[in-house]
């Protein structure tokens, strides 16, 4: 968390001073670092102790984060905030942090019956194979892009390209789900200033968030997440843009089934059809370019800050206008997208 905050002052157009508040993201903090109370303990790094608050959705901790620090600013009460998500989780047996992870479920109607997050998609894989015809070695194809995505970018935590075909030959962790279809256990932090008073070329033209029923036991279906699609028709109708005005998507690809139902829910291809937008040779809009949660590694609560940072990377680097991270907690029970402008 002291580097990512550091990181974020020396890339702003501001010093650790100008900063009003800060909104810390982090969901296992007691389960796994026994600290809950990781407002002061980020606060305590600025020399000027701001006040901070913390927030918890999940694997969507850090784009709700994100989502708060904008709405504080919308209010006037600050000018200048930080906002850094940050999760330790290796520290603990690896059954641990399944069992931590599964807070982001319903307690009563998923737990009982031994399900964990890799259970869950694995049904959801399940039924959206039966459902869309979409064959093994097509889901490869998601895992791979991504490693490939990774391998020049110096933070991602896995740099190195993965075959198609090694992503299904890799351990069965809940079928027909692979140990290469799902995101990494993670350390991370990532940290952003946002700031009504200092001028930058990137803005936000978006910030919405939706919630789901916790349990995909309550939904009328699996293969799609209706929060997604709340969330994104709500960032569109704030933008005032279309989808095809977007250059660079971050999307959340816990697992690769997710990755295909993401583009699905978000509107780019119809439902089945995912999966064609990786088999499509188009440029845009590109598709975790940083290498995702797959291959950059899934601190949770650090995700959705990461997703933003790099979306506002790629905005840089490409010139273009628009870039979209979306970022979800649970099976998609919470979500947030976030549009971001180049107005360079």
């Amino acid at each position: 968390m002291d580097e990512a905050i550091d990181e974020a002052v020396k890339n702003s157009n501001c010093s650790s001073l100008d900063i009003d508040m800060i909104v810390v993201a982090n969901m296992l903090g007691e389960k796994t670092n026994n600290q809950s109370h990781l407002g002061s303990l980020a606060s305590n790094i600025l020399p000027h102790k701001p006040p901070a608050i913390r927030i918890e959705s999940a694997c969507a901790s850090g784009s709700i984060a994100f989502h708060t620090a904008c709405a504080l600013l919308e209010s006037g009460r600050v000018k200048t905030i930080l906002v850094v998500g940050v999760e330790k989780m290796t520290d603990l047996p690896a059954e641990e942090i399944a069992q931590g992870l599964m807070g982001a479920a319903d307690a009563e109607k998923d737990m009982p019956s031994g399900l964990t997050f890799p259970g869950i998609f694995g049904l959801i894989a399940s039924k959206y194979m039966y459902d869309y015809g979409l064959k093994r070695e097509d889901l490869n194809l998601v895992s791979s892009t991504h490693h490939k995505n990774a391998v020049k970018n110096p933070y991602a935590q896995f740099r190195n390209n993965i075959s198609p075909e090694r992503i299904s030959q890799s351990p069965i962790v809940s079928s027909p789900l692979h140990m290469l279809d799902c995101s990494p256990i993670s350390d991370g932090a990532a940290a952003c200033i946002l700031s009504t008073k200092i001028k930058s070329n990137i803005t936000i033209a978006a910030s919405q968030i939706s919630t789901d029923t916790l349990s995909i036991s309550e939904r009328d279906t699996i293969t799609s997440f209706s929060a997604t699609k709340d969330a994104m028709r709500k960032a569109l109708k704030e933008a005032n843009i279309s989808r095809n005005d977007i250059s660079h998507l971050e999307i959340h690809d816990c697992f690769s089934i997710a990755a295909l139902i993401n583009l699905e829910d978000l509107g780019y291809v119809s439902p089945g059809k995912g999966i064609e937008m990786y088999k499509s040779k188009k440029s845009s809009p590109t598709i975790n370019k940083s290498g995702g949660l797959k291959a950059c590694g899934h601190p949770v609560a650090a995700t959705g800050i990461k997703q933003i940072i790099d979306s506002t990377k790629q905005l840089k680097s490409s010139g273009k206008k628009y870039a979209l991270a979306q970022n979800f907690g649970g099976a998609c029970a919470s979500c947030a997208i976030h549009i971001l402008k180049n107005s360079k």
